[in-house]
């Protein structure tokens, strides 16, 4: 199982991914967590330390290794298909069965000396996502350009994580015009910070298609957030919700 999550910054992308790779675990999976948001911290959300998330280096950040695969001289000219097969082992943080990968940023257009950085993490992209069994699930930012397209078809299912407002709604439609273009498989929508009945009913009504689940607003995950603690041990209310969008995504596969 692929699966990609993105929606507006701050809508709790992060934590649905800690959530839905706790529940995958222990169903028996090997799950890679794959932290693709520059500004993300989902470390913090499964509870690594700042002493184990400072040990390790975003992916990005590894010149000396990007360099050698692309077989970068500074000429210009560099490899495209490098061999990244043996990063999410070597490179990750572990807890049990379940791996945390830290992307790092991934350039924009424009500035020619990072190419060889883009095109380490996409060809590294495009091996967990079409080449590898276990499930991963990818937290991105606020768009899923960085795929591309091939490897955009190969994800099982987007989830677009929306917010009762018209700004998150905004960034939903958004996001799912670019995965029509991009050809993605299934596109469902997760709502998060949930107050009551007249949030979801909200959302029914604006967002572009099948709500298949919600996070509810929870005091003891802004605790979490505080003391650094696994969201799915300090919540487990909302571990019991993730638990229910996780049957949602096999629906009509």
């Amino acid at each position: 199982m692929k699966i990609a999550i993105s929606g507006k910054g701050g809508t709790g992308k992060t934590t649905l991914t800690a959530l839905l790779g706790h529940v995958f675990l222990k169903e028996g999976n090997k799950v890679f967590l794959i932290d693709a948001d520059p500004d993300g911290n989902l470390g913090v959300a499964l509870g690594f330390s700042r002493a184990e998330l400072s040990a390790v280096k975003p992916v990005s950040e590894l010149k000396d290794i990007i360099n050698q695969r692309t077989e970068n001289n500074g000429s210009g000219f560099f490899k495209l298909n490098p061999k990244v097969d043996d990063i999410p082992e070597k490179y990750s943080l572990k807890k049990d069965n379940l791996h945390l990968l830290i992307l790092g940023i991934l350039k924009r257009g424009g500035g020619g000396c990072y190419c060889p950085e883009n095109t380490f993490l996409k060809a590294l992209l495009r091996n967990l996502i079409i080449e590898r069994s276990e499930v991963v699930i990818i937290d991105m930012p606020a768009g899923i350009e960085h795929l591309g397209r091939g490897t955009a078809e190969s994800v099982d299912v987007l989830l677009v994580v929306v917010e009762p407002t018209l700004k998150s709604i905004q960034t939903a439609q958004r996001l799912t015009s670019l995965a029509s273009d991009l050809k993605m498989k299934k596109i469902l929508y997760i709502g998060n910070k949930i107050t009551g009945a007249p949030d979801i009913k909200f959302l029914e009504e604006n967002i572009l298609g099948k709500l298949a689940g919600y996070v509810s607003s929870s005091a003891e995950i802004l605790e979490a957030e505080k003391t650094g603690s696994p969201v799915y041990d300090a919540a487990p209310a909302a571990l019991k919700e993730a638990s229910s969008i996780r049957e949602k995504l096999f629906e009509n596969q």
